[in-house]
């Protein structure tokens, strides 16, 4: 099965841009697809991006459409989140999450331990 581990958080300012990497070690990636959601203090955590396991499709919150993009690199092994024009209300704990293709409920059963993004008004 497979390990996440996030990187890239940190604090900066609204409008500027972050980039968070997820790697990923064991299992076989091209089986996996990958997601990142957010849980900010006092929310749930909620869905952000995902995209298949080849790259070749993504979905994205409405909230982050337009800022964020998501991608992946299958032989490094990665998934990234590019966030842009960053807003003070995208300060939350990101997570990587991994789910198998075969999985036809879309669950996500592997997550990282989660990197810290603050933005700060």
């Amino acid at each position: 099965q497979v390990q996440l581990v996030e990187s890239g958080g940190g604090l900066v300012q609204a409008g500027g841009s972050l980039r968070l990497s997820c790697a990923a070690s064991g299992g076989t990636f091209t089986s996996y697809r990958a997601a990142w959601f957010r849980q900010a203090p006092g929310k749930e955590r909620e869905f952000v991006s995902s995209i298949n396991w080849s790259g070749s499709s993504s979905n994205y919150a409405d909230s982050v459409r337009g800022r964020f993009t998501i991608s992946r690199d299958n032989v490094k092994k990665t998934v990234s989140l590019q966030m842009n024009r960053l807003k003070p209300e995208d300060t939350a704990v990101y997570y990587c999450a991994a789910g198998r293709n075969d999985d036809l409920r879309n669950t996500y059963n592997y997550w990282g331990q989660g990197t810290q993004v603050t933005v700060s008004s």
